[in-house]
Order: structure tokens, then sequence, then C-alpha cells
């Protein structure tokens, strides 16, 4: 029986405030000529496991890690496009109703593959942290979704099972994966129905539906 859910933040609960993803926009802005998947995880790794004092070290960080010394006015735009993504952000139409819902029957934890400057701002600007028993942050313990530990973190603070607990988030491979690779059930979340899933859902209204139905 399913006891707990573990929600992913970005492109899950909240919906970035820039388009294209910062993501993206970083990896065009620095001018790194290769494939996203092999990006991702690599600017994940230099921005997203330390705390930084500012925006301008983390970047920094950034282009250490991939070999490269951009001018400073590229660092100003990478740092101005962050804060504007943080500006903007705000939680999908359907985030506060289901979470709202799944918190009477469900004990809730936010993990996030995240810098150290954003996301707990936000999570206060709009009172999210009252739906969640266990917040864990990939820049406060220093794993990410993709290590196993992220989740055994979540599960012991929340006293449950890998049979009591499911995933879910919009990425197959930071959070459907991340979860498998730690024996845990996952739902994907594809609000756009382009991507392939067994347990896959269009919007978190979908949920609590679903998670009834899992053995």
């Amino acid at each position: 029986m399913i006891k707990a859910i573990i929600f992913d933040f970005w492109g899950t609960l909240m919906e970035n405030g820039v388009y294209p993803s910062p993501f993206k926009q970083v990896k065009y802005m620095l001018r790194l000529n290769m494939e996203f998947p092999e990006f991702a995880p690599k600017f994940e790794e230099a921005f997203m496991l330390n705390k930084f004092e500012n925006l301008y070290e983390g970047f920094g960080a950034v282009a250490k890690a991939f070999e490269i010394e951009p001018p400073q006015f590229v660092f100003d735009n990478v740092v101005g496009m962050w804060n504007k993504n943080k500006l903007l952000a705000k939680p999908y139409p359907d985030a506060v109703p289901a979470l709202t819902e799944l918190k009477k029957k469900y004990k809730l934890a936010l993990i996030s593959n995240t810098d150290c400057f954003s996301i707990n701002e936000i999570i206060d600007k709009y009172d999210l942290r009252k739906f969640f028993d266990v917040i864990v942050l990939s820049y406060e313990v220093g794993v990410l979704k993709s290590d196993k530990k992220m989740f055994a973190l979540a599960m012991k603070k929340m006293k449950v099972k890998k049979n009591e607990i499911i995933m879910v988030g919009d990425s197959i491979d930071s959070d459907i994966k991340g979860a498998e690779n730690a024996g845990i059930k996952a739902i994907l979340l594809d609000r756009r129905g382009k991507r392939e899933y067994t347990n896959k859902v269009a919007t978190l209204d979908e949920v609590k539906d679903f998670i009834s139905k899992v053995k």
C-alpha cells in the first residue's frame, strides 16, 4: 500500500519563468556544443551539489567544469536569466489543488536537483512548505536524484519502505530512472503527451486515482 509520495519540483509542481528552460538557455549562452543529455548531468554536478556565495561563483564553477572561460558579459547574461526565472516562476495551476487533496491521505516529500539561490524563496513565496513532511535538496545533501541516496534520505525521514512510496516527476532521465534505480515505483507526469512510459498521467489531478490502482 502506498503511504507516501515524492514529488519533483521544477517541471512537475513549478513552471519555469523563462522559456526555453533555464538549463537550455545556459547551454546556449555558454556556447556548449554537446547534446543536452550530456550537458544536463554535468551542469547539475557543477552547480547543484554545493552552496555558493552568489550566482557568479556558481556559474564560475560551471565554466570550470566545462573547461571554458566566457567573457564577463556572458556571466552577466546567464545570471540575469537565472534571476528572471526565479522572479517569474509559478506553480502549475493543478499543483496546489493536487497537493491539498493528496496531503489528506499521504505523507508528501519534495526532492529536487537545485541550486541554493532560488528554490527556498519560491517555496515560501507560494506557501508550499506546509504541504511537505520532508524536503530534500541536492545542494544541501550533496547528491542528485540519479543517486539512490537522495531517495533513501526521503524514505528514512518519512519512515516508509520502498513499496510504500511512489515518485511523481516530469523527467524520465532524472525522476523516473532515479526512482527506479532506488527500487521505487514512479509516475511520469507528461503534460504534453509526448513521451512513453507505462505509469503516466497528463495532470497532477490524475495522481490520486492512479495511485489508488497501484499494487
